[in-house]
């Protein structure tokens, strides 16, 4: 006779906690989308958090150079070889470029000595806009300098290269498998260039 009262009792809490676990899946779905959105909205907006923002421009999509290997000043080639895990800063200037020249390799020289020991790892590639060139002084081949030969095609698969031809020196950071992911304008402070480096050096 007193079954009643408790099935009613029963068939309560168990609506209860339905709605309870509804609630809290509904908060759950809300929460992750939400998410979502707020991230979405922030990285269609721009903003970055700040360990993860980068000082040069990010070239999206990257400029795939894996098939065209530059040529050295000296006739040979330079490989990628991604298993070396090298990256590559990228100088190029425009013909009798003069001062701004000077001042470029005299900022990358400061850029590699602040490198330490992970100057190792970072090539600078010096490329020439016309034969018999050479990166000014204090730059040296017998660190981690390499100057290419003229190569017209490399230049304009650069985004801004030939642009830059009267105003300056653009500078384009290139990762160990050949992709070309950061640009720096002419003029650009190289103090920015060296943070990006040493976040990207962190990931070999």
């Amino acid at each position: 006779m007193n079954d009643a009262p408790s099935n009613a009792a029963d068939a309560a809490d168990a609506e209860r906690r339905r709605k309870r676990n509804r609630g809290l899946l509904l908060l759950i779905v809300a929460a992750f989308f939400g998410s979502m959105l707020v991230a979405g909205a922030l990285r269609f907006a721009g903003w970055r958090p700040s360990g993860m923002k980068n000082n040069g421009e990010l070239l999206q999509p990257p400029v795939d150079l894996r098939e065209r290997a530059p040529r050295l000043a000296s006739g040979a080639t330079y490989a990628w070889n991604p298993g070396e895990r090298q990256w590559r800063v990228l100088v190029v200037p425009p013909a009798a470029c003069g001062e701004a020249c000077a001042g470029v390799a005299r900022d990358l020289d400061v850029v590699w000595r602040m490198m330490g020991r992970n100057a190792d790892h970072v090539d600078v590639l010096w490329l020439c806009a016309d034969d018999g060139c050479a990166a000014p002084s204090p730059l040296r081949e017998d660190r981690s300098l390499r100057v290419l030969a003229p190569d017209e095609a490399l230049r304009g698969a650069l985004p801004g290269a030939l642009s830059s031809a009267t105003a300056g020196v653009p500078i384009y950071v290139i990762d160990p498998n050949g992709f070309v992911i950061l640009r720096y304008a002419p003029g650009a402070d190289l103090g920015g260039l060296r943070e990006d480096l040493v976040k990207l050096l962190k990931l070999i």
